[in-house]
């Protein structure tokens, strides 16, 4: 449609504008005259355009831009006026027939004067259509991001307090007061933390490593005061990591996933390791699944993804083989 429209109407307005040419007096705009400069047009508008589309897909990402700008506009300039150069000398009888150029160099600078502007109105059209289509993807990308994060902390306060936890938390804590009044203080104790900890951060985008990591040993805590020995919980993450930052909740996400898909027993101890690596925290786990009638549904990992996307501070990797489960997620530097 563009081209449809656009190709048509600078055929007609260049030889106006940078020829002179009239209806009424020499030199005369006439039907050949204007094939031509169709044709020409018509090439040089659709070789930009295609070094445009190359430009685009060679450098893709935002911070890009002012390299693929640099890269096109240089390429697409040489093409021009090599493109005009020849085709030009093609058309020279037919645009100097009347004595529309008096010199070589008169006709050069008329000739590439066009095809630059031609160049020009054509990045300008498609920059301009490229820009706001980004824009408006940026937005709705944004916003869906928005919304994405709201129902994944969301999820992550269901996902704490929802029934089955603390049932199972009021269950071991009546275990525990009978036989072991001093741990079942400490277990309280934990457990308020937890809870004081999801309500404190479920309006940040980003807390402190070592902030998230003390609530982690909280939530262990409950955890291996549940199963006991059959549950081993190792954290082992640098100190010089601990200033780094990351979503809330999500190592307790990433833990809470381990208990619900793996065995936990006697036989089959489960071992999560918190460890640092190239820039990320790495939460792996043994494997050894559970029978679940119902396959997982990936909401955890989900909530997690969607909030380092709306953060912008790279990708949540997830690795899994015959024995273990892997799951490393960016530290972020401020």
């Amino acid at each position: 449609m563009l081209m449809t429209i656009g190709i048509p109407l600078l055929a007609f307005i260049i030889p106006i504008v940078f020829f002179g040419c009239r209806f009424n007096r020499p030199p005369y705009l006439t039907l050949d005259k204007y094939l031509v400069t169709l044709g020409i047009t018509a090439t040089i508008w659709i070789g930009n355009r295609y070094i445009m589309i190359y430009s685009r897909r060679k450098y893709p990402l935002f911070d890009e831009v002012r390299k693929r700008i640099f890269f096109q506009s240089a390429i697409m300039l040489v093409f021009t006026i090599v493109t005009n150069s020849i085709l030009g000398q093609l058309a020279n009888d037919i645009f100097n027939k009347d004595g529309t150029f008096r010199t070589l160099g008169d006709k050069l600078i008329h000739s590439n004067s066009a095809a630059i502007f031609c160049t020009v109105m054509i990045i300008a059209i498609y920059e301009s259509i490229y820009f706001m289509h980004q824009l408006r993807h940026s937005v709705e990308e944004t916003e869906k991001l928005k919304r994405e994060s709201l129902k994944a902390e969301l999820n992550a306060l269901k996902t704490q307090v929802n029934p089955h936890f603390l049932f199972n938390n009021l269950n071991t804590l009546i275990s525990v007061i009978p036989e072991n009044p001093r741990l079942a203080v400490d277990f309280v104790q934990q457990l308020s933390k937890l809870y004081r900890h999801i309500l404190e951060v479920k309006d940040e985008q980003s807390i402190l490593l070592q902030e998230e990591l003390d609530v982690l040993k909280a939530y262990a805590f409950l955890l291996q005061t549940r199963f006991g020995n059959n549950l081993d919980v190792i954290i082992n993450v640098p100190a010089e990591r601990l200033k780094k930052r990351i979503v809330p909740l999500s190592l307790q996400i990433l833990m809470e996933n381990a208990i619900k898909h793996n065995i936990v027993s006697s036989d089959k101890p489960l071992r999560i390791e918190v460890t640092a690596l190239n820039g990320k925290l790495v939460v792996s786990n043994n494997l050894q699944r559970k029978n679940q009638v119902n396959e997982s549904t990936g909401i955890g990992l989900d909530n997690i993804r969607n909030r380092y996307k709306l953060l912008g501070n790279g990708e949540v990797e997830v690795t899994e083989n015959g024995s273990s489960f892997t799951v490393s997620i960016p530290l972020i530097e401020k």
